[in-house]
Parts: structure tokens; C-alpha cells; sequence
């Protein structure tokens, strides 16, 4: 299967499916990872910051081995300002290169606007008339950002990938950006990465797993 993970931000491809990135590599899966922002230097990024991201994505990048990387570079916590028409061109673009079978969103509950914005740009471009090739989509339980989404409609998982055997790995995948993580109970910790894995086995009745939303799904 052709597969395609959007993060609205790096590390948020790891976060929510990196397991399953890894379990489906295995299976001989082509993955391809299409990023959407970048940092860049004001007030609140160095350049040291900037400089150690770039290192971050170099090393994550190598791990996983995927097929396609893109970095679309726009601005973090911006993308409420960034013309719609635009964005979703690009997006478009992406899509029609890679052709994905399946799809791995943020998903359109996250308390973020960032992520909201990136679901709703990708949605739009998986019209199956426009893109026939898009049979699945499934949204990401991302910590710190899916676990403070509306109450109105909270995430309620209806699809687990047991990752037993690839947690380890993923754990050792989440270290690489340790500039976004810090010490539990705070959500982007290891321990409450680990401690969410258990949760989501315990459902899937498996020792570890990654737990998604159906948006779609053509059998």
C-alpha cells in the first residue's frame, strides 16, 4: 500500500503513528512523509534552535527510510493566516505526485489550529472524484494535542495497529526531539507516551498500540 502521514509539525508523525510507520515499513508498505511547517528565526526561535531542529529532522529521517520527503516550510502556529486556496494547491500537488492509497491526519477535533487547518486542507483534497486512489483515511491520537480536543466531539478510536514489538523503537524515535519533550505528568513525556500505548493496547487486547479515528474507508 501507498501510504501518506501529514504532520502539521515534526514530531507529530511520531507521536501519533510512529508504531505503525514502523510495523507498516516492515510489512513492505511505501510510506512517504509530507510536512507542513517549519520554524524560523524571531523572537521565540534562535538560530541554535533552528540549527537543532534541522538536526532532529536529519536523524529522524534516516530512521524511518521513507519514500517521499516533503517539507511544505510554512510558518508554525500561522497557518490560520495562510490563504486556503493556496495551501490546498499545494497540498494537491502532493497528493497527485504520490498517489496515496491511505492517509494519516491530525485529527479534526485537536485543540491546535494548526492541525485543524492541515485536516481540513487535506479532506479537501480527497475527493474521490478528484482522487480516486485515496481508499482509506484515518486521523492520529497526537499527546498534548488530541486529548484536549472540544468535548463535543472528543476522540473516540475505532481502529488500533498493535505496536508491541515497535514501541521500543518509537520511544527511542520521540528522544530524537527531545526539545519537545520535558518530565510527566506533562503529555509529551516518555512516560506518558509509553503509559498511553498500554492504554490503547489494553482496548486493542494487545501489550501496545496506536489508536486512530475512520474518516474513510472504500473496501
Amino acid at each position: 500500500m501507498n501510504i501518506l502521514v501529514v504532520s502539521p509539525h515534526p514530531d507529530d508523525e511520531t507521536l501519533g503513528a510512529g508504531g505503525t510507520i514502523l510495523r507498516m515499513m516492515d510489512e513492505k508498505n511505501e510510506i512517504s512523509w509530507l510536512n507542513i511547517t517549519q520554524i524560523s528565526p524571531n523572537r521565540q526561535y534562535t538560530h541554535d534552535m533552528i540549527n537543532k531542529r534541522a538536526d532532529q529532522l536529519d536523524r529522524v529521517s534516516k530512521f524511518y527510510h521513507f519514500k517521499n520527503i516533503i517539507h511544505l516550510g510554512m510558518e508554525t502556529t500561522k497557518l490560520d493566516t495562510y490563504d486556503t486556496s493556496k495551501a490546498v494547491s499545494e497540498i494537491s500537488y502532493v497528493f497527485k505526485e504520490i498517489k496515496p492509497e491511505m492517509l494519516l491526519l491530525p485529527d479534526y477535533n485537536d485543540v491546535h489550529s494548526d492541525h485543524k487547518m492541515v485536516f481540513d486542507w487535506c479532506y479537501s483534497c480527497s475527493k474521490i472524484f478528484r482522487y480516486p486512489y485515496i481508499k482509506k483515511i484515518l486521523t492520529m491520537e497526537i499527546v498534548s494535542e488530541t486529548d484536549f480536543g472540544k468535548p463535543q466531539n472528543p476522540f473516540v478510536p475505532n481502529y488500533y495497529v498493535d505496536i508491541t514489538n515497535y514501541i521500543d523503537k518509537k520511544i527511542h524515535i520521540v528522544k530524537m526531539y527531545d526539545t519537545e519533550l520535558s518530565e510527566y505528568p506533562f503529555p509529551r513525556s516518555i512516560k506518558h507516551i509509553r503509559n498511553l500505548a498500554a492504554v490503547r493496547g489494553v482496548e486493542a487486547g494487545v501489550k501496545y498500540a496506536e489508536a486512530f479515528r475512520i474518516i474513510k474507508m472504500i473496501y
